[in-house]
């Protein structure tokens, strides 16, 4: 599984890790990845989702159907 937000579409970052002497070697920085149920009324069931801490955050101001609607609208399947 890749390391992406399903809501927000978040993906790690890539840069350099530069250590004491200033030598420079390859690094990641990935998203927080968090893998969450959500009840979802409109059909019924749970759905597992996999969200970054804001993607998390915005599903509590936004609410869930909202959240699955814009990850279908990405093309997503949920």
């Amino acid at each position: 599984m890749s390391a992406h937000c399903q809501l927000t579409g978040r993906r790690p970052g890539f840069g350099n890790a530069i250590s004491h002497s200033h030598r420079r070697s390859s690094r990641r920085f990935d998203p927080n990845i968090q893998r969450k149920r959500y009840w979802l009324p409109s059909e019924g069931r749970y759905v597992r989702l996999s969200l970054s801490a804001k993607g998390l955050k915005t599903v509590d101001v936004i609410g869930i159907e909202a959240a699955v609607a814009r990850i279908r609208a990405r093309g997503e399947k949920v």
